[in-house]
């Protein structure tokens, strides 16, 4: 009964009660694509394009791989300091940004629009609500977020940093009409290596932001 009258006079508070911090897992996605598109539509690419989203604590880094390309972005909260590494076949390149920096990258995502709608999903036994992010180029996210859970480190793909749970699945379309949709395929709460945070010492050439 007290369960009840708390979420029923403080629902804020009851539902924050029951949403988890996840300091620790590995998340795999992978594109979708619309099998009603036609081959000539804005999709940005028909490859498989896989990405993993890897967190421990204050670290986070996403692999973006493709046939044709890698990105990795490692983030480490605690200093600020954000790494991209890039590699188009032999070509590889890093650039070490600041917090200022790597705010200033993501600058479009500045004044967006969180806009809650009445619609469920389950991925991956995750409830999950949908919602759209309008921003002020007029691109257009459509997302679902697990409410149960929320990623220790938020801006590891700044536009979601803001949203109240863990982004399973989204689609982008920008003012271009372009588009990109990926959706979780798999959830790991095991360990992360450390390792998936070092840097390489070798081989890239540096980048100045």
């Amino acid at each position: 009964m007290k369960l009840i009258l708390l979420a029923l006079f403080f629902p804020s508070v009851y539902i924050s009660a029951q949403q988890r911090t996840v300091a620790e897992c590995t998340i795999y996605f992978q594109n979708v694509h619309d099998a009603n598109q036609s081959a000539n539509d804005n999709t940005v690419s028909n490859e498989v394009v896989h990405k993993t989203v890897y967190i421990k604590g204050n670290n986070s880094r996403v692999n973006v791989v493709s046939p044709s390309y890698q990105i990795s972005t490692i983030i480490d909260q605690s200093t600020g300091k954000v790494i991209v590494l890039r590699s188009f076949g032999n070509n590889k390149y890093m650039t070490i940004l600041t917090k200022a920096q790597w705010i200033n990258a993501n600058k479009k995502f500045e004044g967006l629009q969180f806009v809650p709608l009445n619609e469920t999903k389950n991925i991956l036994g995750y409830n999950c609500k949908k919602a759209q992010l309008l921003l002020k180029d007029s691109s257009v996210y459509m997302l679902y977020y697990a409410t149960a859970i929320v990623p220790s480190v938020k801006d590891f793909e700044y536009e979601f940093k803001d949203v109240p749970g863990f982004v399973l699945e989204y689609e982008a379309v920008d003012n271009k009409k372009n588009k990109v949709h990926f959706e979780a395929t798999k959830i790991s709460l095991n360990p992360v290596s450390l390792s998936e945070f070092e840097l390489p010492t070798k081989g890239y050439r540096i980048i100045s932001n």
